[in-house]
């Protein structure tokens, strides 16, 4: 571990040859020989930001052996002032790690929509053929196989524990790395230093100008990714993000791209395409709903086949790939299609079941909650939707936390209208099963709400839930009798 004494060489102060155990910019997680780095918060219009220069007295409490800020202060430890606290957290970080990015080729996802499916079946395929690979997305930490997940739900976390997870990649053998970067990363140094292989930019959508304030601010920080990549994939088909095909060392994506998806055929069990690219043109297959996600699978592609994989490693990996944990995700396609996915508002269910409207043979069967705490108007827009879209509906829990459930489930069936196409199951281990027992051959069954997430929350308790294991099991149940 490096000493006190070397990571403030780093910004030309002298300190004593302490050893440091860790660097953090929360107080919380402050033990001794931890170095704190007080950062200010992110002004937003919806709230008074926290700022870490008030929570000094508490990391020294907690046995901080030194302090980083940027005011003028004395303190009763070695204490480093500095023009940008979140610059110097990224350095700290990286110092302390032991500069894990170093060792790694890291190919890095950004856009609006999509970033999430292209980082993990990137990863997938890039797995596939040449474990182990790290990845770092919304839908938790890969190290190989073994997942892991970070309290929180940040796209990608503060620099600490992006740092701390690229050292236990390459502790684990990893060579390469894929990082799902928002743009609240970019914006606020969380992945400072870090140099990308290959940078993905799926596509800019009006989102987080609380944050960036205008459409062309978020777009600067998105770029951002491209330009610390040696290769862009960036897609055609975007506004914004056609205004970088013309960038030497990139490849576009989508119906004017260099990697396009001809002859697209839906079915029950996923997408059917041929691929024409710079690699040659030739049929894969993909177990993933939804046509959008054949522009998903080429960026994927294309960065995969730039850092070497083969013609017949892409299709192998395609098509074995297991879906993106909670996002429309494919369990089982035959003698009747289940699919998990995280839509958990009337206008996410709305676009979850139009897509699967179209490749439904049967009945389209949709089991859903509403979150407890959060504002009603949305569990009346998920009832709504299951009326008009579904063909039956099971209302059920979804995190109802200290709200009577019986009022949520009320409210969703108030606002579908017909019992005669509604179920109400308040335990959603049970709702599963009775949708399970009532489908059949040719139906489709959305379970959605909780995609990816991995806790229930029933009062004040969170409880371990992961929905595909679940319903899974009740498949498994459901067969054995």
């Amino acid at each position: 571990m490096p000493t006190l004494k070397e990571l403030f060489a780093l910004f030309g102060q002298s300190a004593p040859a302490l050893p440091v155990m860790g660097v953090t910019h929360d107080s919380r997680l402050v033990q001794p020989g931890f170095v704190f780095v007080a950062v200010p918060g992110v002004p937003l219009p919806s709230r008074k930001p926290f700022d870490g220069h008030d929570y000094i007295p508490q990391a020294i409490q907690n046995g901080a052996v030194a302090v980083v800020g940027m005011r003028a202060l004395r303190l009763n430890v070695p204490y480093l002032q500095v023009a940008d606290s979140r610059a110097a957290l990224a350095d700290l970080s990286a110092a302390y790690w032991g500069y894990p990015a170093h060792k790694l080729e890291l190919l890095g996802v950004t856009g609006s929509k999509g970033k999430t499916t292209v980082a993990v079946l990137l990863h997938h395929l890039l797995q596939a053929a040449h474990p182990p690979v790290g990845r770092l997305s919304t839908v938790g930490i890969k190290i190989g196989d073994e997942e892991l997940f970070l309290p929180g739900h940040f796209t990608t976390p503060e620099a600490p524990q992006v740092q701390e997870m690229l050292h236990r990649f390459v502790a684990a053998g990893c060579k390469r790395a894929v990082l799902e970067v928002s743009s609240h990363a970019l914006a606020l140094e969380r992945v400072r230093g870090l140099q990308y292989a290959v940078g993905i930019f799926t596509n800019l959508y009006e989102d987080h100008l609380d944050l960036h304030g205008s459409m062309e601010n978020y777009f600067a920080e998105k770029k951002k990714l491209l330009e610390r990549s040696r290769f862009a994939i960036v897609n055609s088909d975007n506004p914004w993000t056609r205004s970088l095909a013309g960038r030497p060392n990139t490849w576009t994506y989508g119906a004017e791209g260099d990697w396009r998806a001809l002859h697209l055929v839906q079915r029950s069990d996923g997408l059917h395409f041929e691929v024409a690219s710079p690699i040659g043109t030739f049929a894969v297959q993909v177990p993933m709903v939804g046509g959008f996600n054949a522009d998903n699978a080429l960026a994927a592609m294309a960065a995969a086949a730039r850092v070497g994989l083969s013609v017949e490693q892409l299709q192998a990996g395609l098509a074995g790939f297991p879906g993106v944990p909670g996002r429309m995700q494919l369990v089982q396609s035959e003698p009747f299609r289940v699919i998990v996915d995280f839509a958990h508002t009337g206008a996410s269910l709305e676009a979850a079941l139009q897509t699967l409207r179209p490749t439904t043979q049967g009945r389209l069967l949709v089991v859903i909650g509403a979150a407890g705490n959060q504002d009603p108007s949305r569990r009346v827009g998920i009832g709504r939707v299951a009326a008009q879209l579904a063909d039956f509906a099971v209302f059920t829990e979804e995190d109802h936390r200290t709200e009577p459930l019986e009022a949520i489930l009320n409210a969703m069936a108030q606002a579908h209208g017909d019992p005669r196409r509604f179920a109400l199951i308040p335990d959603r281990r049970e709702a599963i099963r009775y949708a399970i027992r009532e489908a059949q051959p040719g139906d489709t069954l959305l379970f959605s709400g909780k995609g990816h997430e991995r806790t229930l929350e029933r009062g004040l308790e969170a409880l371990p839930w992961n929905e595909v294991e679940e319903v899974a099991r009740a498949l498994q149940e459901q067969k054995a009798t």
